[in-house]
This record gives structure tokens, sequence and C-alpha cells, in this order.
């Protein structure tokens, strides 16, 4: 059983080394974010997400529905904060809701 928890963190590595050559780990650390948004919100507002993706230190979330996308311009700088401590605060200076 421990040999499988090794496993997975050494899996964890490899993904993660593999996205630092390959260019991707933006996207990765976006796949990241918005699973924390999924635990973090209620399931019917998680379903108003359309994308979250990483462009130049910006974290930019697409959101359909006009209420939770007002709710989270209003509350920018919180959840800006919440991702900062979370993945890093060198990762992100900004964060758009489009």
């Amino acid at each position: 059983m421990k040999n499988k928890k090794k496993r997975e963190y050494q899996s964890s590595e490899l993904v993660k080394s593999f996205a630092r050559i390959y260019g991707f780990e933006d996207k990765l650390v976006a796949f990241e974010i918005k699973d924390f948004l999924e635990e973090y919100l209620d399931e019917s507002l998680f379903n108003e997400i359309k994308s979250v993706n990483i462009q130049n230190k910006v974290i930019m979330i697409t959101i359909n529905s006009p209420l939770l996308k007002n709710d989270f311009k209003m509350r920018k700088s919180f959840y800006l904060k919440k991702f900062q401590d979370k993945f890093g605060a060198e990762k992100f200076n900004d964060l758009q809701i489009l």
C-alpha cells in the first residue's frame, strides 16, 4: 500500500516535469484551479463555469451565468488572494472574469 502512494506521487511529479518541458504548465494549474472551484462552489454554480485559463500570469474564468459572473467580479480580490495562497502568489497577478 505504501508503494502505491509513492507511485502516485512519482506520477504526479512526472506530469509536472512534462508540463514544464513542453510549456503547458499554466494549463495544468488552470485544471487545478477548476478542481478547487468544483470543491469550493455549489454544484449548480460550478456548472456555470465554462472555462479556466491562464495567460501572462492572468487567470481568466469564463462564466455563463450573469449573476455568478457579477459575484466573481465583486469578490475578485478575494478569489485572486485565495488562488495565490493555494497555488503560489508568484504565478498570478490578476484575475479576469469573462
